[in-house]
């Protein structure tokens, strides 16, 4: 497996959905293989592109080198627009992925997209709530999972009020942590109980 993550860039990229799960890809802090995995941001041109908190990101690469064989996952967060087609390349780099076996984690509004793209069709999947994705018109809504974030086989999806269990399964999927420090850390980030902090640490520490 590549070491490289992708995090897919774009105006209005709603900064919060994926900024538990980079961050902690980047930190080392109780990796199995700490400093395994780097993340590159993809975007569809190399202009810099400014998110819905106002910061800006120059893409390190465009869609048109990207490869699912130099990958290790594809991080897809919402934006303004998804529902509209509005990332239409996004949404066939994800088709590529998949077909390639590569896993593609997409949350908020990227889910719409994919169910526009027809992705989530024969997938079990969720996203910020079953009226949402009904409203692209997809074929895919006997798939639906009331849940805060699921994992089918290489598709990941989430809803955006729930970025803490939408890294969760993508630290699952990569395998990066041990499964008692994965419980640990997500316990810890959804209920901020201090006693998961203890726990964290004994872990980490195993």
């Amino acid at each position: 497996m590549s070491s490289t993550v992708h995090l897919a860039v774009y105006d209005t990229l709603a900064d919060w959905e994926a900024g538990y799960a980079v961050a902690h890809i980047n930190d080392p802090g109780f990796q199995r293989e700490p400093g395994r995995y780097t993340v590159r941001t993809v975007a569809a041109s190399a202009e810099p592109v400014t998110t819905m908190g106002g910061v800006r990101i120059t893409p390190d690469l465009t869609l048109d080198e990207l490869r699912p064989s130099d990958s290790a996952m594809l991080i897809l967060p919402g934006a303004h627009g998804w529902e509209a087609g509005g990332h239409g390349g996004m949404v066939e780099a994800a088709r590529g992925f998949l077909d390639a076996g590569v896993p593609v984690a997409a949350v908020c509004g990227a889910t719409g997209g994919l169910a526009l793209g027809g992705l989530l069709d024969g997938r079990r999947h969720t996203s910020n709530a079953r009226e949402y994705l009904a409203g692209t018109g997809y074929a895919g809504a006997s798939g639906y999972v009331d849940a805060p974030a699921v994992t089918d086989g290489e598709l990941i999806t989430a809803s955006g009020l729930h970025p803490v269990p939408f890294a969760r399964e993508i630290f699952a999927r990569l395998e990066l942590y041990e499964p008692d420090v994965l419980e640990a850390w997500h316990n810890l980030f959804a209920t901020g109980d201090p006693a998961w902090y203890g726990r964290l640490m004994e872990a980490g520490a195993a």
